[in-house]
């Protein structure tokens, strides 16, 4: 139509209806533009839910460090702090607080019903505080983990700092600062205004109702955003009945179970270890293989539900075990293979461990490895010292049976021969005494000796042949299948 319109020439009456043509034609676009953008539904907020309930201490932690890092790599908008606990662990409740901070989107705690203490500061360092018709906040003075009282200067130091830190915390919240450092020194005046909220020789506590109180010019509240049912009126007042979309963090009794793992993961890992370590050393694979591969697994599996680490170091793992199983069954000999596999499953180790945050640089720093490498040296320590206890009380037991074969066969004891003897073992035939898988003892002229399949395995009673010797034990190759 353009062409036809500019075919007509440069009239008046040509440029008048061209002049009309593109009006109505761009009110048309505009139009149909603003149904689409009416018809185009917003994206509902997407809200993470995460339980802090009964103590604060190393569980709670977990459970919220697990929570939060699965928040940002959903991309949340928003993480909600249900909140029901009397308080607990100071230096838990800074790692709380340290571990709310890396989450970029808003942070709500919800009190339903009590924040007290430990659980005041927690709610503290959030953007809202929201709470039930019945909800409590407060009482946050420093105590020892009895409850007891804590001496008088060290109380004075303990309660600057946690004043000042929370002064850090709430800037720019209101009265935030101002409540809490009530809450937390009996000696602190609240007033605002020439209303006096609270006077020296008494803790502050607030009820959801006094903390949605508002005060000064112009008006504000005094700790709380508002007050609602539960969870969900809270999320349709802020955002809408269709809003938002919430996802709460369940906590199982499996994953309880596995946080209470994490405390004693270093015993877990030292007797994992030293499981795998004899199995290495027997003929075969049985029961020590399996339980020392089961309590590895326990410890990267509580490591993830502590909200340390992924899946991925348990891959890593997995793919240094098979490294070393080749080498063992495929490949013996080859070194670089196993170190390898040594190496991945060590560096799987001590990853699972580290606390690494999603869409965060890791930077290799001494914070970051210190704890996960105490935890591996007390694993080794105790990997070694559960072995010099077999070595010293069990020399004749089961364990110690199966982990240096002395048992004989045939009547035959097991040889401790020279580099001269073992010389003249080269070219002589026998049998395998144990399962070579590729390592065992083979049996020549009614002696056994150490010895080793270059290439694959054989079952007990396989003839042998030698075919050199190194200074631990014999090559040996199979002569012919039984």
């Amino acid at each position: 139509m353009l062409l036809h319109l500019a075919r007509l020439g440069s009239s008046a009456v040509t440029k008048r209806y061209l002049l009309r043509f593109l009006v109505f034609s761009f009110v048309l676009l505009g139009f149909a533009g603003g149904v689409c953008a009416a018809e185009t539904p917003e994206k509902p907020v997407a809200v993470v839910v995460i339980p802090v309930r009964d103590q604060i201490a190393k569980p709670v932690l977990y459970i919220l460090r697990r929570g939060l890092k699965e928040a940002i790599e959903q991309k949340a908008d928003v993480v909600v702090l249900d909140i029901k606990t009397p308080g607990g662990a100071l230096d838990v409740t800074f790692d709380i607080l340290e571990a709310l901070e890396k989450f970029p989107g808003k942070t709500v705690a919800f009190v339903d019903n009590e924040a007290m203490s430990a659980g005041a500061f927690i709610s503290a360092m959030t953007d809202e505080i929201w709470f039930t018709p019945d909800g409590i906040i407060g009482a946050a003075a420093p105590v020892t983990a009895t409850g007891q009282d804590v001496d008088a200067t060290m109380k004075l130091k303990i309660t600057s700092y946690l004043k000042a830190r929370m002064r850090a915390i709430s800037e720019g919240k209101g009265y935030r600062g101002q409540v809490i450092s009530a809450m937390i020194d009996a000696d602190t005046v609240l007033k605002i205004g020439d209303k006096v909220l609270k006077d020296k020789g008494e803790l502050l506590s607030l009820t959801a109702t006094e903390a949605s109180a508002s005060y000064g010019e112009p008006p504000r509240p005094l700790l709380a955003s508002g007050i609602a049912k539960d969870i969900d009126a809270l999320l349709t007042k802020k955002f809408g009945k269709a809003g938002y979309r919430v996802k709460t963090l369940e906590v199982t009794w499996s994953e309880r179970l596995a946080v209470l793992m994490n405390t004693i993961s270093p015993v877990l890992l030292g007797l994992g270890l030293l499981a795998l370590f004899i199995e290495f050393k027997t003929p075969g694979f049985g029961i020590f293989g399996i339980t020392g591969i089961a309590l590895l697994v326990i410890v990267f599996l509580s490591n993830f539900v502590a909200g340390l680490s992924g899946h991925e170091p348990l891959l890593v793992f997995v793919i240094g075990v098979l490294l070393v199983g080749l080498e063992l069954v495929l490949f013996p000999g080859t070194v670089v293979m196993a170190l390898t596999g040594i190496l991945l499953m060590f560096g799987a180790l001590l990853w699972s461990m580290a606390d690494i945050w999603p869409n965060q640089p890791v930077v290799l720093s001494g914070d970051l490895l210190l704890v996960p490498l105490e935890k591996l040296l007390l694993g080794l320590l105790i990997a070694g010292g559960a072995l010099l206890l077999i070595a010293r009380f069990l020399p004749h037991g089961w364990i110690w049976d199966r982990l240096a074969v002395s048992g004989a066969v045939h009547g035959a004891g097991v040889s401790a021969a020279t580099i001269g003897e073992m010389e003249s073992l080269v070219g002589k035939t026998g049998v395998a005494a144990t399962s070579l898988f590729p390592s065992g003892q083979v049996e020549i002229d009614g002696r056994r000796y150490e010895a080793r399949l270059e290439v694959g395995f054989a079952e007990a009673g396989t003839p042998v042949r030698v075919t050199r010797r190194t200074d631990f034990n014999l090559i040996v190759e199979i002569t012919h299948r039984p």
